[in-house]
C-alpha cells in the first residue's frame, strides 16, 4: 500500500510540474479530482480557462463521482506510467 501511495504522489507532482512549466497555475483539490488548473491571460489577468484534472498511475478506475465529473467534461484524466515501476 505504501508503495502504491508513492507511485501516485510521484505522478501527481510529475503532472503538476508539467501543466506549471506550461504557463498554467495549479492548485490542489480535496473532492472530485486532484488539481485545478488555470490558464491567465497575461495583459489582463483574466482567467481564459479552468479545467479540473485526475491523475492516475497506471490502471487504476477512477471513482463513481470522477466518472459523473468526466462524463460532464469537467475533468481530464492525466495517466502516467513509468518504465521504472
Amino acid at each position: 500500500m505504501e508503495r502504491n501511495r508513492q507511485q501516485g504522489e510521484w505522478a501527481e507532482t510529475v503532472v503538476r510540474m508539467q501543466y506549471a512549466l506550461s504557463g498554467y497555475e495549479v492548485k490542489k483539490v480535496h473532492r472530485g479530482a486532484d488539481l485545478r488548473v488555470r490558464r491567465r491571460d497575461p495583459f489582463t489577468g483574466r482567467v481564459i480557462s479552468t479545467r479540473l484534472v485526475e491523475v492516475k498511475s497506471g490502471k487504476s478506475p477512477l471513482s463513481p463521482l470522477q466518472e459523473k465529473l468526466k462524463k460532464k467534461k469537467r475533468t481530464k484524466v492525466e495517466r502516467v506510467s513509468s518504465r521504472f515501476w
